[in-house]
């Protein structure tokens, strides 16, 4: 199953993920908490510039344009609360590499349009889940200051996948279902896979076992 620590108001993305978190990652997370942070607040920024160039892409969806802008806004306040506390506790902010995780499941998505918005809609609701399913992991195994800051990511984080995964089913001709299906399974492969390096979206370590 997957973790438990998950709160009702999120349990829903559970079902949606199928595949926890490995173990194996978790503990390498909490052994690399400033590199963890680092690569949080990377992915704070990343999240906000994909939604904006949605907005730029995408302008025949008032709704969705008027969604994407506040989901933007409130990944730039992820993004400066996180550098908040880095500062608070010494860790400079500079260049990561970025995990193969979001570019390998972007390989997944088709050319022609709607469908590539679709794809790339489910690929930013997948991401919004997986991103809120290892706050929940993670949470109660950190200070404090990180488990309240991480806990408070949760409603947001669960409210972006839906965003995305509700405009998905709007704007595609018919069920996504078996294209949702396609894609998770690539993303259970990815987080269950080896990585080279740390980062808040990579597989297990390359000398440990997926506890999945």
């Amino acid at each position: 199953m997957i973790s438990q620590n998950l709160s009702d108001d999120i349990a829903h993305i559970a079902t949606f993920l199928v595949v926890p978190t490995p173990q194996a990652w978790i503990d390498w997370a909490l052994e690399n908490e400033a590199l963890m942070l680092i690569d949080h607040a990377h992915c704070e920024k990343k999240a906000a510039s994909t939604a904006l160039g949605m907005m730029y892409r995408y302008v025949e969806f008032p709704t969705f344009l008027h969604r994407l802008s506040k989901l933007a806004r409130e990944e730039l306040v992820h993004f400066e609360q996180v550098l908040k506390i880095m500062q608070k506790r010494g860790i400079e902010y500079g260049h990561l590499t970025a995990a193969h995780y979001a570019s390998e499941l972007m390989k997944m998505a088709r050319k022609e349009e709607p469908w590539q918005l679709v794809d790339k809609l489910i690929i930013g609701a997948l991401i919004e889940a997986r991103s809120c399913e290892r706050f929940a992991a993670l949470a109660p195994r950190l200070d404090p200051e990180l488990q309240t800051f991480y806990l408070g990511l949760l409603k947001s984080e669960a409210r972006h996948f839906e965003i995305y995964l509700r405009q998905a089913r709007d704007v595609a001709p018919g069920s996504i279902d078996e294209r949702i299906n396609q894609l998770r399974q690539r993303e259970n492969e990815l987080i269950q896979s080896t990585s080279a390096e740390f980062r808040f979206h990579s597989g297990v370590p390359m000398d440990a076992e997926s506890s999945a």
